[in-house]
């Protein structure tokens, strides 16, 4: 089971400020850079032709946005953040080869390069043909009854294939000290309830297509023409039935209505099925603790499963397993794969090479190992200690406005501090990393590695059900290019893959790191005190922590925050859904503020330097660091999809937002007050 965020708090995905040479080693070390340098890259991406006061989306990247164009394996390409990705990338897969050409590497090396190995050879994937599929398929035929269908369903869900619901591992909402297993809303092909529900005619379109998608992978897997598509409609249906008993995905973000502690038995009286069949089937027979995220679901779920003829719940289980492994099975299952989810959902040319895709696939699985190499290469020195000491500023800087929030009172105020000092801030990569020491790749065997690295995962996950919660523990792997906060721990956590050029350079001018880096972590940290983060306690339990009247005016201006970001289009007559973006939206206006405030924090101290840009006051240029970071092409087909699934607005709006609602922006660009970056009224939270 990957390592996946709980709740429906998206993290933070950056992009930021791109300085490069030609012909710079894309592996190398972080190379120094001079102040000219820096300066023309930041002039290169701008357009300031565009009046800042009227469009700062435009105004800092329209140079970017001009010259830039779309690789044909992307369907969205950020600034910073696709190259930070690409770099990164292009080590671990220096890293990987070299493990693969090592046979007789120390074991971690060994795990990596059989693994890397397997995936990339695709002589033995395509000789094997579907042979894989044999004893998936071989357990699912043989479904005749709902204990078989629990039982087979437990063994899918052991070795990563998604299907009838969502399984999850984490803290308890009300006791963030113990470890409980969590059931959710799932099963479904398509990315959201609302692709099968919505009846204008894109929705109904792409249900056509995504039913011939399905009709075609069941004949590469040897229906015959007339069943696959008979089969494909069965299953469509079904996954409909299940979408309709689907909460929204907005409602998913709100953590009263997720939880409902009804452990087994409560289980069983929400939906009447042979849970002891599962439970036995992943190997977790006494499992007890338990909670239900969606009850309504899982009822509509056990009558749909004893109402749904055999054959299509066969025909369903077949279809979850080709879609869970059509990276390992014969190139034309992944290409058909592709043709729907990439092409057509997201708009994609082409298919991402596959050491891209493997290099991926071996972070998922071996996460730990891969990013100890990567740590050597890529993280080293002051990195750390310089990143904490960002931070540590942008923490001053929010609970320094905490006094002056009207609409706090003096008792929810102290909480609030209490809360903010309690935050641990987890930088880099864990203390302890794991060695996977069960887990044993096989050279020439993708399928299996892949099937074996998901039980791993799953086996690892629920053995920590009723125990100890581990505060150690790290939701991303060391390379990853993200970051995230976790409302059960309270923290922040900063992986060494993002911690790099552009976003964390030692030679870009301080309001450059502020207003890239320093907004990411003043983002997470908000996080903390958005619309779902403030509804847990300093040690991570949900509870009513505010007084009732804090809590009601928080309400009014967090509505205003939604009412401002539904006002924009993704395209005519497609608005950003306000409930759906709303915490990461506040984490947004949030995060810009505190790092501009600890940045003019960190100047005071050490003394105002002199504009490192032509034309831009540091002030300037802590917006324009800022909205550079958010430089993105997209193509209009993963634009809607976004627009559907996302928890983030799209970067142009996360720019105009934030600085549209920012008084410290309006004076550094004088902009009059009424014009689109300076409204009159203004959303104000944190």
């Amino acid at each position: 089971m990957p390592r996946t965020a709980l709740f429906a708090m998206a993290p933070l995905l950056l992009a930021g400020c791109v300085v490069t040479r030609p012909g710079a080693d894309a592996g190398a070390a972080a190379e120094r850079l001079t102040p000219e340098e820096v300066a023309a890259s930041v002039l290169a991406t701008m357009d300031r032709s565009v009046d800042p006061c009227q469009d700062f989306y435009q105004y800092a990247c329209g140079g970017w946005l001009r010259e830039t164009r779309l690789p044909p394996d992307r369907p969205r390409l950020g600034r910073g953040f696709a190259a930070v990705e690409d770099r990164n990338r292009v080590v671990l897969r220096d890293i990987l080869e070299s493990a693969v050409r090592r046979r007789d590497a120390d074991p971690a090396t060994g795990k990596l390069g059989s693994f890397y190995g397997a995936c990339m050879d695709e002589t033995v994937r395509e000789r094997l043909g579907t042979q894989p599929l044999g004893p998936f398929f071989g357990e699912i035929d043989a479904i005749g009854d709902p204990t078989a269908l629990m039982r087979v369903t437990g063994h899918l869900h052991l070795l990563g294939v998604g299907a009838l619901f969502q399984p999850a591992v984490e803290a308890d909402f009300k006791d963030p000290n113990l470890t409980i297993a969590h059931w959710f809303q799932g099963g479904l092909g398509l990315p959201d309830r609302d692709y099968y529900l919505k009846d204008d005619e894109k929705s109904r379109t792409l249900r056509t297509q995504y039913e011939e998608h399905v009709a075609r992978m069941l004949g590469l897997a040897g229906a015959s023409a007339g069943d696959a598509a008979r089969q494909a409609k069965e299953i469509v249906a079904f996954e409909t039935r299940l979408a309709q008993a689907s909460i929204p995905r907005a409602d998913a973000r709100n953590p009263d209505k997720i939880y409902h502690r009804l452990d087994r038995g409560g289980l069983t009286a929400a939906a009447d099925l042979p849970w002891d069949a599962y439970f036995e089937a992943i190997g977790f027979p006494a499992l007890e603790a338990i909670n239900v995220g969606m009850p309504e679901f899982f009822t509509t779920l056990a009558a749909a499963a004893k109402s749904t003829p055999p054959a299509t719940l066969v025909a369903y289980l077949r279809w979850r397993v080709l879609d869970a492994t059509a990276d390992s099975l014969p190139r034309p299952f992944a290409d058909e794969h592709f043709a729907f989810f990439g092409k057509i959902l997201g708009g994609q040319a082409e298919i991402e090479p596959r050491w891209k895709r493997c290099v991926d696939a071996t972070d998922e699985a071996l996460g730990d190992l891969l990013g100890k190499a990567f740590i050597e290469r890529r993280f080293s020195g002051d990195s750390k200690p310089t990143a904490i000491a960002m931070i540590r500023g942008i923490e001053a800087a929010l609970e320094a406005t905490f006094p002056s929030l009207a609409w706090m009172d003096d008792a929810t105020r102290a909480r609030a501090s209490e809360k903010l000092r309690a935050v641990n801030n987890k930088i880099g990569y864990p203390d302890v990393l794991r060695d996977y020491a069960t887990l044993s790749p096989r050279r020439g065997d993708d399928f299996g590695n892949r099937l074996a690295a998901a039980r791993y995962e799953f086996q690892r996950q629920f053995a920590k059900v009723g125990g100890p919660v581990d505060r150690n523990e790290w939701d991303m792997t060391p390379p990853t290019v993200n970051a995230y906060y976790n409302p059960l721990r309270n923290e922040m956590v900063f992986p060494a893959g993002i911690l790099q050029p552009p976003f964390f350079h030692r030679d870009f001018p301080r309001a450059m790191n502020y207003g890239a880096m320093g907004m990411g972590m003043g983002h997470e940290l908000t996080h903390g005190f958005d619309d779902q983060g403030r509804k847990f306690d300093p040690s991570g339990q949900l509870r009513e922590w505010w007084e009732p009247a804090v809590s009601a005016r928080f309400q009014e201006r967090a509505q205003c925050v939604e009412r401002l970001y539904e006002g924009y289009e993704v395209e005519p007559g497609l608005h950003l859904n306000g409930a759906q973006t709303l915490g990461e939206n506040i984490a947004d206006l949030g995060g810009i503020r505190e790092a501009y405030r600890a940045y003019k924090a960190w100047e005071a101290e050490a003394g105002a330097p002199p504009p490192a840009v032509p034309g831009l006051s540091n002030d300037q240029l802590f917006y324009v660091g800022f909205g550079q970071a958010w430089c993105e092409l997209m193509t209009p087909e993963y634009a809607r999809l976004l627009a559907s699934v996302d928890y983030h607005s799209p970067g142009r709006y996360r720019v105009r937002g934030s600085v549209s609602q920012s008084p410290d922006f309006a004076k550094a660009f004088t902009c009059a007050e009424g014009t689109p970056m300076n409204p009159a009224a203004k959303c104000e939270v944190w």
